[in-house]
């Protein structure tokens, strides 16, 4: 009988699912936060009562078998089923836990918090799926696998890669007992080499500079520690202190007691207190804790890099996602390539997960190390548009199958901030073109009237540079395919004059490259601007506002659309004017 797979996110933080058929084609892949319009989908479980019937559908087979694979082993279940039992997460006992064990590092949250919602996100998941399975099909044929956290990730990294052979590194805040897991990859074979147990994270650290700077962990502004570090110099002082909290001892990361942690961070705010902080001194802490965040990652990739053997580098986990990093990772490491997917955090696991458990069931599968499309998610209606015009008669809305490509190209060239909506959504946090707001890099202030217009977001943040592949080397020094926007790199000088909108103040970008094969309206739009100004890449940012997820339905991109600066949109074959 054919079998479907299942795979769900369950870190209760970013939750995900994704859906594998029985040839091992991802056939859906979409971050609950999307179809909730609810930023990061805490405590939110993924297989959505309401929703999951509809998917199940639209991609899989009524009268398949069903596995259900999570993305946290039985042991961490078996554990928290234990500490359930013992009443440790009644809210009296969270009340009056210690919070000596501090997640953060910084703020006085819990672990049995933390401990608690990992729980319950275990519990339900599935819960779902099966009054799915029994609204859409009239049948419960299903069975539940749960594999190791690390493992999903690195399922993730190396089953979709373009290699063969690879080294795995999965790097985030804590995973089953650790943060740090390594392993060895060879033709669909995933080999555990060593994985780090303890509580050393870099993605902890990370949290803690995040914190300091004032920005918020709950909402995912890590992205702000890199956009700020650039504009910081490098304080000896500062450096100082964060590095008196963490040793390497025989290649491992350790952590110095949580006291003596304590008082670096109490050194810390007399230097950047909340009451006095200025700036400057925020930048110089995102510098410093963006650098030191660089030294332990080579650290760590050199020294697996020795006993791997591979040139080849797959990295999972949430700390996969510092693009600034990623882009040197060549140029000062022996390895060759690198794969980052384009959602190597948590929502990416559900993808992992599913794998798993179609290669457990298919030991002799060997993936086929061709690119995988990012466009993963929640195809685009264009009914709402229909609607819109019946309704209110809009006389704006032009139907263009045969030249929007042109039209749009002709309005970005003109200066116009335009939305840009096409096919199925992108998996990961990224806009790729799909959900993206696009505009002119050329004009110096573009950044900043797309900030003030439509984003609403810190003038430091940079935008991205979309380019064609073939032009990659023309504009940029060692230039490095970037399909999902995961690395960051340098301009060279006199292209960075030409597109200053999109260069960020210490000369690089976070670039995505565009080919005709991967994204052929996308492609289009760009050749068009291309061939109307000589110049070949667009900016591109993600179709939302501060604080919000990329938007999912045509309803979302019509009222952002209607309520920001944009001057036009497009959706599909559609194009909107204000």
């Amino acid at each position: 009988m054919k079998r479907f797979y299942i795979g769900i996110a369950t870190t209760f933080h970013d939750s995900a699912l994704s859906i594998v058929d029985t040839n091992g084609q991802i056939l859906f892949a979409e971050a609950t936060e999307r179809y909730l319009q609810y930023k990061r989908a805490f405590n939110c479980e993924a297989d959505n009562f309401v929703r999951v019937p509809q998917l199940l559908k639209k991609y899989c087979d009524p009268d398949a078998e069903y596995v259900f694979a999570t993305t946290w082993s039985d042991n961490v279940v078996g554990v928290l089923d234990g500490l359930s039992e013992a009443g440790t997460f009644s809210l009296d006992k969270v009340r009056d836990s210690s919070t000596e064990v501090n997640r953060s590092l910084v703020k006085e949250y819990s672990e049995l918090v933390f401990l608690a919602y990992l729980h319950a996100a275990q519990r339900t998941a599935g819960h779902g799926l099966v009054h799915g399975l029994q609204e859409a099909f009239g049948h419960s044929r299903f069975q539940i696998k749960r594999y190791p956290h690390h493992l999903t990730h690195a399922a993730y990294s190396c089953l979709t890669s373009p290699f063969r052979e690879a080294a795995c590194m999965v790097v985030d805040g804590i995973g089953e007992f650790g943060s740090m897991a390594f392993y060895r990859y060879s033709d669909g074979n995933i080999e555990t080499v060593k994985r780090h147990k303890g509580p050393e994270s870099l993605g902890f650290f990370y949290g803690l500079v995040t914190d300091l700077c004032g920005f918020d962990l709950k909402k995912g502004e890590e992205w702000k520690v890199m956009g700020l570090a650039p504009y910081g110099q490098f304080d000896p002082e500062i450096y100082a202190l964060l590095r008196k909290i963490y040793y390497f001892d025989s290649g491992r990361l350790k952590f110095v007691p949580l006291k003596e942690i304590r008082n670096v961070i109490n050194e810390l705010r007399k230097i950047i207190s909340p009451w006095n902080v200025s700036p400057e001194k925020a930048a110089d802490l995102a510098n410093v804790g963006q650098a030191i965040f660089c030294e332990i990652m080579l650290t760590l990739i050199r020294d697996f890099e020795e006993k791997s053997g591979s040139r080849n580098l797959a990295l999972g986990g949430g700390c996969a996602l510092n693009s600034s990093f990623n882009g040197a990772i060549l140029s000062q490491t022996g390895f060759e390539n690198l794969y980052v997917p384009s959602a190597p955090a948590d929502d990416g696991a559900a993808i992992g997960a599913a794998l798993l458990a179609f290669c457990e069931d298919n030991p002799g599968y060997r993936p086929e190390g061709k690119f995988l499309t990012p466009y993963l998610g929640t195809p685009m209606s264009t009914d709402p548009i229909l609607r819109m015009i019946e309704f209110r008669a809009e006389s704006k809305v032009q139907h263009l199958p045969e030249n929007i490509c042109e039209r749009a190209a002709s309005l970005l060239a003109e200066g116009k901030l335009l939305g840009w909506v096409q096919g199925r959504a992108e998996f990961g946090p990224r806009a790729l073109g799909n959900r993206s707001i696009v505009a002119d890099p050329r004009p110096a202030d573009m950044k900043d009237r797309i900030n003030a217009r439509v984003k609403l977001r810190e003038p430091f943040r940079p935008f991205a540079p979309s380019i064609l592949h073939e032009y990659g080397d023309e504009f940029f020094e060692n230039y490095q395919e970037a399909p999902y926007m995961e690395r960051t790199l340098r301009f060279r000088d006199k292209a960075a004059l030409k597109i200053p909108a999109v260069v960020h103040v210490n000369g690089t970008g976070r670039v995505q490259t565009v080919k005709a094969e991967w994204n052929p309206k996308y492609y289009r739009l760009i050749k068009c601007f291309h061939d109307l100004t000589g110049i070949p890449l667009v900016l591109n940012t993600s179709f939302n506002i501060m604080g919000k997820p990329i938007i999912h339905s045509a309803e979302d991109a019509i009222a952002l659309f209607y309520t920001s600066g944009l001057d036009a949109l497009v959706i599909e074959d559609y194009l909107i004017l204000k």
